[in-house]
């Protein structure tokens, strides 16, 4: 005896084809916010204003701006610190950003 109903596994080929609509809505709906994302700019500032960096949503370095003052040459370890720190709060922020603005998927 045929236990199957419907199409596809039991799924109906209805259920698998709004299931392919809901997929590609969901992968146009991704793009689009990566494409939002990618022209956004994140700037970070640390130390006071003394080191500023600017990152674009997809994570390329546009600009990297030092106060003279903070130029030390008997310090170097303390700018390239400050540095990292800037890279890594622009880093933050885009993540934050993506994960508030791309769609969720389900079960991931």
């Amino acid at each position: 005896m045929n236990n199957f109903r419907g199409g596809f596994g039991g799924f109906g080929g209805a259920n698998l084809g709004n299931l392919m609509k809901q997929a590609q809505k969901m992968q146009q709906e991704i793009e689009e916010a990566k494409k939002v994302l990618a022209e956004k700019e994140f700037k970070a500032t640390v130390g006071g204003g003394m080191v500023e960096v600017n990152m674009n949503g997809t994570r390329i370095l546009k600009s990297i701006k030092l106060k003279p003052e903070i130029v030390d040459a008997e310090d170097i370890e303390m700018l390239e610190d400050l540095i990292c720190a800037a890279i890594n709060d622009a880093l933050n922020q885009i993540s934050k950003a993506e994960s508030e603005q791309l769609p969720q998927i389900p079960g991931m």
